[in-house]
């Protein structure tokens, strides 16, 4: 019959030995120590840390806290929520449970049982309504940039697109606004109109990017109510000063334009807008010049404002 042996720690449950077989000591123990469930976890901490994606994610974001009482670093707190994610745990309540497992641990280079455990639900939480819509941008920004470098593409490759972009007679729209899904789809309804396009999030931004990039671009879409120290009408006058081969189309929801708020070359559109009344609208207002080939081309349909 085998017989129990004590336990080796508060760990462990106590073991069994058996006879020996030959000089080898056979010995079963049945507690499993610390064990885990998710060692896929340690696979996606290696392909993390090589795309350096939650250290990216963090630099993105303003951490007011005292270094010197910091215990858990902004991107290990995102690392465990992106961990968890991945491992199925949607809920951050679930971080309370994770906090201890010791293939989390190891994954944020924490040895099992060492030191303090992971970050808690708590924190998670406030750290998941942090960031500011800026922030968030920034966030969005430095995921593409990580989805663009993992194309492997010689230096050459992309110089000579870059060049040809350059020397293209297409022309630039700026598109201005600080709301990123807004400004996406402007950007989207300006390309589909045939422009390529910069864009900015503020006046600000806007009046810095056109010291650079006016002399290719064409037309300037703006909202309105920005964040800065200019709002879109304020951009609209510097720009017809400035710049006044820049053709001007102001957006808003909110507001309406006073007489003396734009300069008289400017257009005004409300919002919500489709792209059809978009392209309708720069069909209408912009000399024939300025009308990228998919806009004059395009067959008209009427459209409802609002629509």
């Amino acid at each position: 019959m085998p017989r129990t042996t004590p336990a080796g720690s508060d760990d462990s449950a106590p073991g069994f030995s058996f006879p020996a077989i030959g000089r080898k000591k056979i010995t079963a123990a049945f507690d499993g120590g610390r064990l885990t469930s998710d060692g896929g976890v340690l696979l996606l901490a290696q392909a993390e840390r090589a795309m350096g994606l939650c250290r990216r994610l963090a630099a993105c974001i303003a951490d007011p806290r005292d270094p010197a009482r910091v215990i858990h670093r902004l991107d290990d707190i995102l690392r465990a929520r992106v961990f968890a994610i991945a491992c199925g745990y949607e809920d951050a309540d679930d971080l309370d449970a994770l906090r201890d497992d010791p293939g989390f641990r190891l994954a944020l280079g924490k040895l099992p049982g060492s030191g303090a455990g992971l970050a808690s639900q708590p924190t998670m939480s406030r750290w998941e309504n942090a960031p500011t819509t800026r922030e968030l941008a920034r966030m969005m920004s430095a995921m593409i940039d990580i989805y663009c470098a993992s194309y492997d593409c010689k230096r050459l490759q992309i110089q000579a697109v870059v060049e040809v972009m350059n020397t293209s007679t297409v022309p630039f729209a700026l598109a201005v606004d600080d709301v990123p899904i807004i400004l996406m789809d402007m950007t989207l309804i300006l390309e589909d109109a045939g422009f390529r396009c910069h864009e900015a999030m503020d006046g600000d931004t806007a009046i810095v990017l056109l010291e650079e990039q006016a002399d290719n671009t064409i037309l300037l879409f703006s909202d309105v109510e920005m964040p800065g120290s200019i709002n879109g009408f304020a951009l609209a006058r510097h720009v017809a000063q400035h710049w006044p081969w820049i053709e001007i189309v102001i957006a808003s929801g909110n507001i309406r334009p006073n007489p003396g708020d734009m300069p008289e070359k400017a257009t005004f559109i409300p919002k919500p807008f489709s792209a059809a009344i978009v392209h309708e609208h720069l069909r209408r207002t912009l000399p024939d010049g300025k009308k990228p080939a998919p806009l004059k081309n395009a067959v008209t349909t009427p459209v409802q404002p609002g629509a």
